[in-house]
């Protein structure tokens, strides 16, 4: 995969489909990637902290990645060639993306309401599809609102975590911690909202700002460490973990899908990674030791089958 998704210098042979290919391809990649960053974060949060963790992360990944993009021929001035929109405006959801998304793990009271956050984060598949019809000028037809009620039942079960069916047991749920719920449902937007204007706004550029994204998020949240009381336990699990997840899943991972937003097919992307809650919770009950119960199951198929749903209501024209 020439240069990792980090420049969109293509052969001039090279047919604009085989792109448009190339780059949906590199957007399923992420997805897969992607699947195994609550379960890390989680066990790195616990050993480092959460704002630790975060700028730990986008600071080693963003140092990697723009390094490469240096010794690839990349200069500052390419980089202010691109919309200034496309920068500034998701260079912010981008940073807010992975303050909420490290904070919603980091402070889940367990690794069990870890697995009900990680469900809550994995909206954004099917927030995406629905900001695509503002932003990106799709059109839907009347199964989308059932989609997206079917969806958040399900992260109405899941924050049930296993009590009975009913409106008591998800105030009580929300009263033993409702702030990791709430940051997962802003990331989940925020996180929406980049995906489509990324490609309004950089689309038609030639390149993507992903690692300066990084490396400035990793700035940000390395200035706010000092308000957060945490103490970092450094252990050779923890330096194993943080190299992996700011390599994989958080610049590779961020890369591709960065290209495919802008140059791949949203949609089908978007429908794919509906999918992404169910490898992510077996992924996180494996490396957490944590048992899911049947009410976490059915929300994750429900935040599934709301996605697929909104899915099947917009066309991609």
């Amino acid at each position: 995969m020439r240069h990792a998704g980090f420049t969109e210098r293509a052969a001039p042979s090279r047919l604009p489909h085989v792109d448009f290919r190339m780059n949906t391809f590199l957007g399923f990649v992420a997805i897969v990637l992607w699947s195994t960053s609550i379960a890390i974060a989680r066990s790195l949060t616990e050993q480092l902290g959460p704002i630790t963790t975060a700028s730990g992360v986008c600071l080693l990944s963003g140092v990697l990645g723009c390094g490469y993009l240096v010794l690839s021929g990349w200069t500052p001035r390419r980089l202010l060639r691109l919309p200034a929109l496309y920068l500034i405006g998701c260079g912010a959801l981008f940073l807010f993306y992975e303050l909420c998304l490290y904070l919603s793990i980091g402070l889940a009271s367990s690794r069990e309401q870890v697995l009900a956050v990680g469900i809550v984060n994995y909206l954004w598949p099917g927030l995406t599809l629905v900001f695509s019809l503002p932003i990106l000028r799709k059109k839907a037809s009347a199964s989308l609102a059932p989609g997206v009620v079917i969806a958040f039942v399900g992260v109405f079960m899941a924050m049930l975590q296993g009590g009975s069916l009913s409106w008591t047991s998800f105030l009580a749920g929300l009263r033993e911690g409702y702030v990791p719920y709430l940051l997962a449902f802003f990331g989940a937007v925020s996180w929406a909202l980049y995906s489509n204007l990324s490609r309004r706004w950089g689309g038609g550029a030639e390149g993507g700002a992903v690692p300066v994204f990084l490396l400035a998020s990793g700035i940000v949240l390395a200035a706010l460490r000092p308000a957060f009381a945490e103490h970092p336990h450094w252990a050779a699990r923890p330096v194993g973990e943080l190299l992996f997840i700011a390599i994989v899943p958080a610049l590779l991972g961020y890369v591709f899908w960065d290209k495919a937003m802008r140059r791949g097919n949203v949609v089908l992307l978007a429908s794919f990674s509906y999918l992404i809650p169910f490898p992510s919770t077996v992924v996180s009950c494996l490396y957490l030791s944590v048992p899911a119960g049947p009410s976490l199951w059915v929300a994750c198929a429900l935040v599934i089958g709301g996605a697929f749903m909104c899915r099947c209501s917009i066309s991609d024209r």
